[in-house]
């Protein structure tokens, strides 16, 4: 099969299609025919240190999107040909091939009103937001949330799924995304760039601060977050734990989340089946018109580089797909 193979770490820029192996599955997993693959900031986050597990040359790609191919000893729930989408193991080789190997117990089926390429753009974005808001925040006794880089994959998904929980939606964006953002479903839009997040959340809420954040810029971004949060707020993370020491004992009375989606495969079995709950429920609402895949571009698997390179600079808008079967 033909595969994007990164030969070491750090060399993600630098990756060629070439020819390798085409995987077979073991007992409960399925082999895909991968027609479309997500790119994520993952990607070339782990690219550049690499993995200890990994072997080189390694295939990157987290969300796949296609047809099975072949089935599995123990795998009786589903059958060649069927259409399905799936969030892989960072651990194991990945989705920018023509056939990819997954656990069968974490697969979601495609609707047919949905195409691959939409499919492919939601598993790592998409089931992180679901689970931040979902799986983490008690929504009974939250009212607004504050969705830090609301035109990004993460925070568009979460814009989407806290409008659709009935809550009042706070998200910062750069000017010429206010727009987008708003028609996810953002009731206020904050230009991080030009104004000050701190005071215009403090202005949007009256004074008491969010109930929540949901934060997938950086380390430094959720712990200034800690500042927005009402009494008893709850501040979940993503891309890096906050300064704990920030909050002081019987103060804000503030709760931690952390959110690693990766780490479901490392998991119990039931962890690991809510990745195909958490697909099966998303897909229903794509597929009913309630929620955006964000797609916004379509490229080939050679261009996948030159694509990871542009989200490494982190001005992209919604999500990058990148076809593999025509």
């Amino acid at each position: 099969m033909k595969a994007l193979l990164l030969q070491d770490k750090n060399q993600w820029k630098e990756m060629k299609v070439e020819e390798v192996e085409k995987p077979h599955p073991q007992k409960g997993e399925v082999l895909i025919e991968v027609h479309a693959a997500g790119l994520n900031p993952v990607d070339y986050k782990t690219a550049t240190n690499g993995n200890p597990n990994w072997t080189y040359p390694h295939i990157l790609g987290l969300d796949a999107a296609g047809t099975i191919a072949e089935i599995g000893e123990g795998v009786t729930e589903w059958k060649k040909g069927d259409r399905v989408v799936y969030h892989g193991d960072l651990l194991k080789k990945g989705a920018y091939a023509q056939y990819t190997v997954t656990t069968a117990h974490t697969i979601s089926r495609i609707p047919d009103k949905i195409s691959f390429e939409e499919a492919a753009a939601l598993p790592t974005a998409g089931y992180t937001a679901y689970q931040a808001i979902h799986r983490k925040l008690p929504l009974d006794q939250v009212e607004t949330i504050l969705i830090h880089a609301g035109a990004g994959g993460v925070g568009g998904f979460g814009i989407q799924l806290a409008k659709a929980a009935g809550k009042t939606v706070i998200t910062t964006a750069s000017a010429h995304n206010h727009d987008h953002v708003r028609q996810l479903g953002a009731d206020f839009v904050i230009d991080y760039r030009k104004e000050d997040v701190h005071q215009r959340v403090k202005e949007i809420t009256e004074g008491k601060g969010v109930d929540a954040v949901v934060d997938a810029v950086s380390r430094d971004n959720a712990t200034a977050s800690l500042d927005f949060l009402a009494f008893m707020g709850h501040l979940v993370y993503i891309a890096g734990a906050p300064d704990f020491s920030k909050v002081k004992p019987f103060t804000n009375v503030v709760s931690y989340h952390e959110i690693a989606l990766g780490a479901t495969h490392q998991a119990d079995m039931k962890s690991q089946k809510d990745l195909a709950v958490i697909g099966d429920q998303m897909l229903e609402m794509m597929g009913d018109g309630k929620l955006s895949s964000l797609l916004e571009e379509i490229i080939s698997l050679e261009e996948v580089p030159q694509a990871l390179e542009r989200l490494s600079e982190r001005h992209v808008k919604g999500k990058i797909v990148a076809k593999i079967k025509s």
